[in-house]
């Protein structure tokens, strides 16, 4: 019963964990991180975002475990509290290529015989 119950929190944690991936931009932070340390600012730049906002996804990030805060002074960078964060990012991200290739290929393959039953529209000029 007490397996059960641990095998249940986990559960819980990892949807937790992946409900804070659910963010093109949290997933771009990620591979920032992925490279080196990077304080808000630089994040905000790379990215296109205001620091506010930037500051937002890395508190949800942090408040899971995926990012951490690094103190040197005034200056905090952040980096990835594991590195295979990443590797399970590029996973799915492989999962998603594979399926969208194989949707790719089924649509691709429902279209090619209706090309072939379409009537001619050739047009003959007297």
């Amino acid at each position: 019963m007490e397996r059960q119950s641990a095998t249940h929190d986990i559960d819980e944690l990892q949807a937790s964990m992946l409900r804070s991936l659910a963010s093109a931009h949290r997933l771009r932070i990620l591979h920032l991180l992925g490279a080196q340390l990077f304080e808000v600012n630089e994040i905000a730049r790379d990215l296109g975002l205001n620091q506010a906002a930037v500051s937002q996804h890395l508190s949800a990030m942090r408040s899971v475990g995926l990012v951490e805060a690094i103190r040197d002074g005034r200056t905090v960078r952040y980096r990835l509290a594991d590195p295979q964060i990443l590797a399970a990012c590029e996973l799915m991200r492989a999962v998603l290529v594979r399926r969208l290739s194989r949707l790719g290929d089924l649509a691709a393959a429902a279209h090619e015989p209706a090309l072939h039953a379409l009537p001619s529209t050739e047009v003959h000029h007297s």
